[in-house]
């Protein structure tokens, strides 16, 4: 009889630990929810705030800090390069700063510069041989630039931020297509950024798209 109640009590006491287990678990549970959901928290508002740096950075890097316009860094560049047409031109920030690159040709070779857009600073780089189906002139004749009554910067950055409803101008390219020369203007605008290509002379717009 006494050996009975031993074994009563003792399932008792079994049956009373696994009860208080299961009740702790789920505290526990509920514990490790809290911890992974303030963690989820403190990343996306890292992220947030890693995000609102780099909108800053980009806002600190304006566009009034450019000195120098496009035509005079054309100049520069026509004279290091006097017989060199030129083929490219672009501005942006990529480098901490405002710099204009520009690319060029003559018959046999091409030719970069890169050239500061506060200080007129100018970085030149090897030239290099042309392929030989682009020599004799043939690049030249293709992909020359029509520079001459270029519209500015300023005017181009202005006639695409009207066409996409507002924004901040961050990048210029200058390039060349089916004959036409032309500026691509990326706008940013809220969160979302627009490439708008126009006409380098006449201003008149010619694609808008989003830069994926």
């Amino acid at each position: 009889m006494k050996t009975n109640v031993i074994y009563c009590g003792l399932f008792s006491l079994l049956l009373l630990a696994g009860c208080q287990s299961n009740q702790n678990t789920p505290a526990s549970t509920a514990s490790s929810s809290v911890i992974q959901q303030s963690t989820t928290s403190s990343s996306t508002m890292q992220q947030s705030t890693n995000t609102n740096s780099s909108s800053q950075m980009i806002n600190n890097i304006s566009t009034k800090n450019i000195k120098v316009s496009a035509q005079r860094a054309i100049d520069l560049f026509k004279q290091k390069y006097p017989d060199v047409a030129i083929t490219n031109l672009e501005l942006d920030s990529s480098w901490g700063n405002y710099f204009y690159k520009i690319d060029g040709v003559d018959d046999q070779n091409e030719y970069g510069a890169k050239i500061n857009a506060v200080n007129e600073e100018i970085q030149t780089q090897n030239p290099e041989r042309l392929d030989h189906d682009e020599q004799n002139g043939q690049k030249k004749k293709e992909d020359a630039l029509d520079i001459s009554k270029l519209l500015s910067i300023e005017e181009a950055a202005k006639i695409a931020e009207k066409q996409v409803g507002g924004g901040t101008t961050t990048d210029w390219d200058l390039s060349k297509d089916l004959g036409t020369t032309y500026w691509e203007v990326k706008v940013k605008n809220g969160n979302q950024t627009m490439k708008v290509k126009l006409n380098s002379q006449t201003g008149a717009v010619l694609t808008t798209e989003n830069d994926d």
